[in-house]
Parts: structure tokens; sequence; C-alpha cells
């Protein structure tokens, strides 16, 4: 028997492909919205997909017609977003939303907003609860645009119950293995790491981020939640990880602090201070038990990127990878030149 009817707003991004799956395993029907209308090929066929632009106006409102019993909204940001959610509340049951971990800051008003000026990186309490003050609403950033699009939306209270999951460091097929897994298909056999190698950013898996999303569907609620799996592992234990799956053996070379110079030793996870997040209430409230944890799930994602660079340059296939860090990423060159200066140092 259908629990209801889901309807997923982006639903061939990378948690968007997850939540369709896990919610027609638990018996939704389901809908799933995304610009092109796409299908994933380990969708069930009963799957509805459809191509929707949500920010042309009204549509959204004429795509759900008679509406549905839960929106999964995996693309949700600023008030615009929240405003068109409310808007149609009487037409959705329940929503569940992505947020995001960036929203929060800490005692001294850092943030990751802040994380490129001196000092600037975050000191959170660890774990992080869902607690901790959380920067300005507005529209000028990322970690802004999500707190106005939880105030707008938890304001709407029993009107529309909304559950937020404030999302960790997403992994699953995001590129941010990339930094690992190319260096070792490219033959580098040392690679270096700032803060010691220490640097801790929470993963979230996206099967977690599913399963959470399955558990609030069946228990609407107004509620912020973090989400995120049930390990952070250090920056070196993830490249150790990384090395076990492709039966490589690699040096460490270790930065103590942050890098000397330029960029050398930055990876995707890499920062001054820890970010873990807590997890109890979303035990506590919707009884959740992660899926998987990050090691167990790493063969298929590294397997992945390492067919993705046999096929083509890394910049093509990962491009937002490249807007997001850059091509210094992989600037093997300043890489050679740190460690012929860091041997020469150690004679």
């Amino acid at each position: 028997m259908s629990k209801g009817h889901a309807w997923v707003l982006g639903a061939t991004g990378q948690i968007g492909r997850a939540a369709v799956r896990t919610l027609t395993e638990d018996g939704w029907e389901v809908t799933a919205a995304s610009r092109g209308g796409g299908r994933d090929g380990r969708w069930d066929a009963g799957v509805r997909a459809v191509a929707l632009d949500r920010d042309e106006e009204g549509a959204l409102g004429r795509a759900l017609g008679d509406g549905c019993d839960v929106l999964v909204d995996m693309v949700a940001f600023g008030g615009a977003h929240a405003r068109q959610l409310t808007g149609l509340a009487g037409r959705i049951g329940s929503a569940v939303v992505i947020s995001s971990g960036a929203v929060y800051e800490d005692e001294r008003g850092r943030s990751f907003d802040t994380q490129a000026e001196p000092d600037g990186f975050p000191r959170y309490p660890v774990p992080l609860p869902e607690t901790q003050r959380t920067v300005a609403p507005g529209n000028a950033t990322y970690g802004t645009r999500k707190v106005l699009l939880e105030r707008e939306l938890l304001a709407a209270g029993e009107a529309l119950p909304v559950t937020l999951l404030r999302a960790g460091a997403v992994h699953g097929r995001t590129p941010r293995e990339l930094y690992v897994v190319k260096r070792l298909v490219d033959g580098r056999r040392r690679r270096v790491l700032a803060y010691g190698g220490e640097s801790r950013f929470h993963p979230l898996h996206v099967s977690n981020a599913a399963e959470l999303i399955r558990l609030a569907a069946r228990r609407p609620a107004s509620r912020v939640l973090n989400a995120a799996d049930p390990e952070a592992p250090a920056v070196a234990e993830i490249a150790s990880a990384i090395d076990d799956v492709l039966g490589r053996e690699t040096e460490t070379v270790l930065i103590d602090g942050a890098s000397p110079e330029g960029r050398v030793g930055v990876t995707p996870w890499s920062g001054a201070h820890p970010v873990v997040y807590d997890m109890t209430a979303a035990e506590e409230q919707l009884g959740y038990r992660p899926v998987t944890g990050y090691v167990e799930s790493l063969p298929e994602t590294v397997e992945w990127l390492a067919g993705q660079l046999a096929e083509r340059d890394w910049r093509e296939a990962f491009p937002k990878m490249l807007a997001n860090y850059g091509a210094w990423l992989f600037d093997y060159a300043a890489e050679d030149a740190w460690l012929a200066a860091h041997d020469r140092g150690r004679r």
C-alpha cells in the first residue's frame, strides 16, 4: 500500500537521485522533478519524471496539480523559494528541505564566510549541535541565504510542517575525493597535507541523506536537524582509505599548521579547526541509524571517479570542482618545488 505521493525537486542531483530511490523502496509514489526531466537508471519504472523550472512564475504550482503528501526540496535557497513553498501550503502535506552546515557561526562571529580571512576559520564546539547560533539571514552568501530560507519556512508553523536538514560535506557522487584519486591515477607517490593531516570536515553520504529524508517524510514536524555520517574522519585517514581502495601506497608529508606558501597541502577538507556535527537530535527525533559509513562507501565513489578520469580531462568531467577550487588543486609543480625544499631542509 502506498504511503502517499512524494514530490522530489532537484531529483537528478546527487542527493535527489538517492532520495527518489529510497522513497520508492519505502512505498511512496514518487514524482521526480528536475530542469531536464531526466531519469536515473536505478529508479523504479513507476517513478514519474517531469521537467520543471521552479523559478518560472507559477510553474511549481501548476505542476503540483492537486498537491502531494510530502515535498522534498534539494535546491531551495533564500526567501523567494521559502515563500514559494509556503504559498503552496494548502497543497503540500509536509516538506523536507536540504539546508547546510554552512549556516553556523562561532562565538566570535566566524563562519564559512570568513574562513579566507586571517584567523577566520570558525572554531565550533565538537560536536556541533543545532542550537549553535547561525549567521544573520540575508542574500549575501550561501550561508546567509540558507538561514533566510530556514527562518521563513519555520515561521509557517503548522500550516506547513518542514524538516530542515543541515547537510555536511556531501559525498557519493561528488568529486571531493578527486583530490586524492587523481593524484594516485597520475602516479603521484607523495602527498602533502596541511594542518598535520588532522582536518575534519564531517561528511554526509547520499544514502544517509536519503535515509534522513525517508524518516522525516514519515514523521512530519517543524524542526532543524544536522545531517552527517556516523564518523568524521581526518583528511589523512580519508587519503589512506582511498589508497587502500586503489591498492596503492603513498608517503604522506605533513605540514604543521597552514600551508606556508600558496596552497600546497590544502585539500577540499582542510581547515584550521574541526567541523563535526552532532547527530543526537536526528537519532532521538527520527530514530536515525546511518545506512553506511565513510570508509564503507568509498569503493563505489573511487571506482566511479577513476572511470571518469579515464574517459576525459578532469576539468571537463568536473567543472564544478574547477569552479569551486580552481586548477591550483592539482598544481604538481608547486607541490614538487615545496617537497624539494622540504627534503633539502631535512638533510
